[in-house]
């Protein structure tokens, strides 16, 4: 697994240590990633995604997994997450043909 939100697709970037001579070397800036578990309503199962923190933040504030899925663009979302999105539209396309 490389270091990758598989929501947001947040990686490393690169830059630079400066010390107070003015010499530069380089460094890494890594994201905060967590291996969490999330739960989906529309399967009703949860699931393990590696994420960055902000990706957490913005998840609660969308109001969970489900709408953050729908809302976010395939190709920032790992192959796990779009696999996850494509089964929640199904379900949640099933459930509002059942409602109609």
């Amino acid at each position: 697994m490389s270091r990758r939100c598989e929501l947001t697709g947040k990686g490393l970037l690169v830059g630079h240590n400066v010390s107070h001579a003015n010499n530069k070397t380089k460094r890494v800036y890594r994201p905060n990633l967590q291996t969490l578990s999330l739960a989906s309503e529309a399967l009703g199962n949860s699931y393990k995604l590696k994420i960055s923190m902000n990706a957490l933040r913005s998840l609660d504030r969308q109001g969970g997994l489900d709408p953050f899925l729908m809302k976010a663009k395939d190709s920032v979302l790992s192959d796990r997450a779009l696999k996850l999105k494509r089964a929640i539209a199904k379900k949640l396309a099933k459930t509002a043909e059942a409602a109609a």
